[in-house]
This record gives C-alpha cells, structure tokens and sequence, in this order.
C-alpha cells in the first residue's frame, strides 16, 4: 500500500521531532511533554534545561535536505514559518499549558525553534539511529521570541 503525502509528512514531523528529542537528552536536557494539544494548538516539545528550573516550549521545524530538492524551500527550511500568527498561536497554547500545570507556572519560560533536515525514504517504523543517521539538527535557535 503506497504512503500518502498526509502520512509521509506526519511521520517527517514526528521523527524530525524524535531527532530533536534524543539531541537534547544526550545532553542532560528532561523532555516533560511531546506534541501537546489544546484548543489553542499544539507545541511539539517541552522540555527543562539542565540547570536551574526553566520551561523550553521548542518548535520544531523539519524539511528536506535542500540537496534532494528539486525546488527551493519558500520558508527558508523552516527559518521564516514562525509568523506572528504562530507566535500568538504557540503563546496561548503554552499559557495553555501553564494552566493546567501551575507548578512550572513561576518557572522562567523562553521559546526556542529547532531547524531540522532529512534525506533517504521515509518509513513509519524507523529506529533511533536510523532516525540520527537520517535527520540533521542544522540550526537550534534559543528564545525565537
């Protein structure tokens, strides 16, 4: 049974986001919460910094390899996606959030975004290293607003 774009694209998503996860547990990052829903929206990653207390609402951003393209990224693989529109999108969903989790809510919060990068054929069942050797964190930005 041939993968439709709707399917190939959820897994893109979810493993680019796997990606960013497994980078920031190597480095002594704690994940709380992955693709977290409300009304509002959804925020793909939140996780705590080593260090003192502190709340990362992380997009996550995955394109093609520019390598494998066969036309140019309109968004800059992913670079210029965060919108104002977003931005208040994803600011209500992590007020969302701190509402149904008070205790984080005196906790200093920043918005970060992860761009990430993929090559090879897609398939649902990939393993953590197919996932590493697949999907490149090219760019973390801290505090994109």
């Amino acid at each position: 049974m041939a993968n439709t774009k709707k399917q190939q694209d959820h897994w893109v998503g979810t493993f680019g986001e796997k990606r960013v996860q497994l980078w920031l547990e190597a480095q002594g990052w704690q994940i709380l919460a992955q693709r977290w829903r409300c009304p509002w929206g959804e925020l793909d990653l939140i996780a705590q910094p080593p260090g003192p207390p502190a709340l990362v609402f992380i997009e996550v951003k995955t394109r093609c390899d520019p390598r494998q393209r066969t036309h140019p990224s309109w968004d800059h693989e992913g670079l210029t996606a965060i919108t104002p529109q977003k931005q208040t999108k994803l600011s209500e969903t992590a007020a969302c959030f701190l509402g149904k989790f008070p205790h984080y809510s005196h906790w200093p919060c920043r918005f970060d975004l992860a761009l990430v990068t993929y090559q090879g054929q897609i398939k649902p069942d990939l393993t953590p290293q197919e996932i590493t050797h697949q999907f490149t964190i090219y760019n973390y930005i801290e505090g994109i607003f």
